[in-house]
């Protein structure tokens, strides 16, 4: 998001829409709320229609005037898309070329060359965390799962002592760390620095994934033991090429943005001279755009053209990458659009009062918002982006640092125990067979464990910033 945008934003954020009390205004909230979750569960609306139907019940049932509340929502849309949507495409783009051009398993299977035995939880949770920055959560299960079978099946390995690590991996990666989409927004809401961000996420990520992972694996394996299910073993992506990329070129490629951002965010530190030369190159190879936008078009080459494509190809692959997001950016869309409604209507300024009342830290305040969303919708998008909007005030005095581990607060919210109004708790159960019951013992603990042990992180480092 601009600059200007934001100042608009503000601008028209600064005096509420509405002039109804606390009580409506809670009430207004909690209805909203409890609309999308009715629209999403129960009439199976997508997430899209109902973030849009429930942004315009709860202007109304706040008192504030149709127009308004259109306009709110439609300022917050198109902010959160111009903020986010180029980077979530930028992601699709290299996380196909990762998946199509046989990169992501040649990463998989040099470093299940290296492992065996008691260091096989370890080597998936590494393989899950490094494939799982770019690429979408769905993607990284769909893209994981038939290897994490193979390997139980083949080194005769419990199911759950294998998928777990995989899974945890990946999901501490989707709710923690951008330019997955929930993070992003967060951090684009919040107003925080994505280096910073980036950093002390992955400080808080690394030893919340060793606990989910491997740590927590051995009694998933104990509570459930079951057989690796032989008909959900498909084809895995690049069996059918001749070549694919080498594994250095392809970390090297996945790492990229990451290592440009956290340079960005090092200088930023460490110079702290806006008019410094230095400092203004890595501000733009650093800037998200910049960074992602070098990693794919450096992927095309390293990736693409290593694994064989012809020119064609490449771009029928840089295609198709976009065709599946569409989705995932109008519910980001609208989710930053009943955001800004939530703003607008004075429920920020609702939430900073209580917050004061209460005497409950802003970041713990941010964390049980995000879980409470998060259990009413299934989504930790949908919990990430209206946390976001919700404690938008309560950033506006904090430091660089302080504001990052807002956004790792919400984002360890979002995650909160995924159950039967999740579309991941389907995909895992269906992937490893399991019935409901297994399905909550095993990946539902686990993601309250990544929630409740990166909440945990994120208030010990609090203390130490």
């Amino acid at each position: 998001m601009t600059s200007l945008s934001v100042e608009i934003l503000a601008a028209d954020a600064a005096e509420p829409i509405t002039s109804a009390g606390n009580a409506q205004l809670g009430i207004a909230v909690l209805a909203g709320i409890a609309l999308i979750v009715l629209l999403i569960t129960k009439f199976k609306l997508h997430a899209f229609l109902a973030l849009t139907i429930g942004s315009l019940a709860l202007g109304a049932f706040a008192g504030a005037p149709l127009a308004a509340t259109i306009k709110s929502f439609t300022a917050g849309l198109g902010a959160t898309v111009a903020g986010v949507g180029v980077l979530i495409a930028l992601g699709a783009i290299l996380g196909k070329l990762l998946a199509d051009s046989g990169g992501a398993d040649q990463i998989v299977d040099t470093i299940l060359a290296k492992a065996s035995g008691r260091a096989m939880p370890w080597a998936m949770v590494l393989i899950a965390s490094v494939i799982g920055l770019p690429l979408f959560f769905e993607v990284g299960i769909v893209l994981l799962i038939p290897v994490v079978l193979l390997v139980a099946k083949r080194g005769n390995y419990s199911l759950m002592r294998i998928g777990i690590p995989a899974l945890a991996g990946l999901s501490v990666m989707h709710g923690l760390i951008p330019p997955h989409p929930g993070p992003l927004v967060a951090i684009d809401a919040l107003g925080a620095n994505l280096g910073v961000t980036l950093a002390l996420g992955l400080v808080v990520a690394i030893p919340t994934v060793i606990i989910a992972g491997p740590v927590f694996s051995r009694y998933a394996a104990r509570w459930v033991d079951i057989p690796v299910p032989e008909n959900m073993v498909p084809v895995r992506p690049s069996e059918d090429l001749e070549k694919r990329p080498g594994f250095g070129a392809t970390v090297a490629t996945i790492l990229l943005p990451v290592v440009l951002m956290l340079v960005k965010a090092l200088v930023d530190i460490v110079v702290d001279d806006p008019e410094n030369g230095v400092q203004k190159v890595t501000d733009v190879i650093g800037s998200p755009l910049i960074a992602l936008l070098a990693a794919v078009i450096v992927g095309m080459f390293t990736l693409g053209r290593a694994a064989g494509f012809t020119k064609e190809r490449i771009s029928s692959t840089v295609e198709k990458s976009l065709a599946p997001i569409a989705g995932v950016l109008l519910i980001v869309g609208a989710g930053g659009g009943f955001k800004q409604t939530l703003i607008d209507i004075g429920v920020g300024q609702m939430i900073l009062e209580f917050s004061e009342n209460w005497s409950i830290p802003a970041l713990l305040l941010a964390w049980l918002i995000a879980v409470a969303i998060r259990l009413a919708t299934g989504s930790a998008t949908v919990a990430t982006i209206s946390a976001a909007g919700l404690v938008a005030p309560l950033a506006a005095g904090m430091g660089t640092s302080e504001t990052a581990l807002l956004v790792l607060a919400i984002g360890a919210g979002s995650l909160f125990f995924s159950h039967v109004n999740d579309a991941g708790f389907w995909l895992v159960k269906e992937y490893f067979g399991m019935n409901v019951g297994q399905t909550i013992k095993t990946w539902s603990v686990m993601e309250t464990i990544i929630s409740v042990v990166g909440i945990v992180f994120v208030l010990l480092l609090s203390l130490v910033l």
